[in-house]
């Protein structure tokens, strides 16, 4: 049920376009901690953002001295409305400038913040905002879901160190996919299950379960299957993962696929520490992924399957999943035969482990 209301969540949003997403300042603490060192001398740009009510400007502004910062940005889309950070009484988008605490209190305060109007609406596309993006060196935000692509592009295309948070099932666009096998981008440390909370505009609609209020009026809404992606180094990413299971004796627990050479894994955990051929795995895996461990060979999914060899449904099992099973038969997907039965299981990721010869 929760998974469920979860996903109606993501839906809405990108339905409605309300991506207005907040993360809490818990959930930001908990992942930059990781990414000290990275910050020293920094310009950081959070683009994307509302500083009225974003906890990534709240971050950066109170741990500037601490970071080592040398400027914070933050643009605002269409910000009218009077308060700590603006006091424009037009529709009209900002962007914001810290460079440090000027009276010794160590607390950000608005004599302190440079505040400038922006000449169109504060999208991350339009030429002004992609002007002060020329100026950073890490991206820290919490992106459109339903941009993701486009926004993830336009990091990429300006060379940008970044740490952002998104939807798990961005790992199957196979854009974003190829970055990650050529471990250009990488999950993040401290998210690897359940589900967060968000907080979300005043007028989006609260009607799904997992949602709340609090005693300030605030809403709230829990959503499953996030993760934090970046492509700043941490050293916990190249730490083993430590396997149990076995192949040899128990190979009834990992049937073969019937297209393609490769055991499946339905658990991450129980990757096999014996097996030297490809595996598909769950896209969760990825949280456990170690370069110098495994290599990824692709995605088993549509396009991207075929491409690294998965072959298309034989035309019996097309016919049998399509009239009997009543569900699609995308060619490149992975399927196994199961007792008669075509078994296609969620996204899998092809890999081998490097240290079995």
């Amino acid at each position: 049920m929760a998974n469920k209301s979860s996903n109606k969540n993501l839906h809405q949003a990108s339905k409605a376009k309300k991506d207005e997403f907040y993360t809490q300042l818990s959930d930001i603490e908990k992942e930059l901690g990781h990414y000290k060192k990275h910050f020293k001398g920094k310009v950081v740009f959070c683009n994307c953002d509302d500083p009225r009510v974003s906890n990534f400007f709240h971050y950066f502004s109170y741990n500037f001295e601490n970071l080592g910062l040398k400027k914070l940005i933050a643009t605002c889309y269409k910000n009218q409305n009077a308060d700590l950070f603006s006091q424009n009484k037009v529709e009209k988008a900002i962007y914001l400038e810290y460079t440090g605490d000027k009276n010794g209190d160590k607390i950000p305060e608005l004599n302190e913040i440079g505040i400038k109007e922006l000449k169109g609406d504060g999208d991350f596309r339009s030429e002004e905002c992609i002007e002060l993006l020329k100026q950073a060196d890490i991206v820290v935000t919490n992106p459109p879901f339903s941009l993701f692509r486009e926004y993830v592009a336009q990091l990429m295309e300006y060379k940008k160190k970044f740490v952002i948070i998104g939807s798990l099932n961005a790992i199957t666009y196979k854009v974003f996919f190829k970055l990650i096998k050529e471990n250009k981008v990488w999950l993040g440390h401290s998210i690897h299950s359940g589900d967060r909370e968000f907080g979300v505009p005043d007028d989006y609609p609260l009607n799904a379960a997992g949602c709340r209020i609090d005693k300030n009026g605030k809403k709230y809404i829990r959503v499953k299957g996030v993760r934090w992606f970046t492509n700043l180094d941490y050293k916990e990413r190249h730490e083993d993962f430590i396997l149990i299971k076995t192949y040899k004796g128990h190979e009834e627990d990992y049937p073969k696929y019937d297209n393609y050479d490769a055991i499946n894994v339905d658990v991450t955990k129980d990757i096999p520490a014996d097996y030297n051929g490809a595996m598909g795995v769950p896209i969760t895996f990825l949280d456990k992924y170690n370069p110098e461990q495994f290599e990824i060979i692709g995605l088993g999914i549509s396009n991207s399957g075929l491409e690294v060899g998965v072959k298309p449904y034989k035309k019996e099992h097309k016919k049998y999943r399509k009239e009997i099973q009543k569900r699609g038969a995308v060619d490149g997907d992975l399927y196994m035969i199961t007792n008669g039965v075509v078994d296609v299981p969620y996204a899998r990721i092809l890999i081998k482990n490097k240290k079995v010869k």
